[in-house]
């Protein structure tokens, strides 16, 4: 007899557990792998969703954020948009190397 409740004890458990990583893996397949465990910086395809006017180009109006700060630098013809070329060759942002404290 007290085989059998110890036997349900563990049973009932690891039913409990299955259970909830099923639910985990239901809440997180929304998004591929990928994606949810993404870090670092959007791609250019991601980058240019900011072409409101879908001309394959961006100005100043259309982008927000650090690209903004960056548009002068990117724009390496100087005609005022930023094509994908251009952002392939932009020069990379030294990420988390603020100024030295000496």
């Amino acid at each position: 007899m007290k085989q059998k409740i110890i036997f349900s004890i563990f049973l009932a458990v690891l039913t409990l557990g299955s259970s909830c990583k099923a639910q985990k893996e239901t809440v997180n397949s929304n998004q591929p792998v990928n994606e949810r465990n993404k870090k670092g910086p959007p791609s250019i395809d991601e980058i240019f969703k900011m072409d409101s006017n879908a001309d394959g180009k961006l100005s100043k109006s259309e982008i927000k954020g650090p690209l903004l700060r960056q548009f002068d630098t990117i724009d390496s013809n100087k005609d005022g948009f930023i094509t994908k070329e251009e952002l392939q060759n932009a020069p990379k942002p030294n990420r988390g190397q603020g100024p030295r404290k000496g």
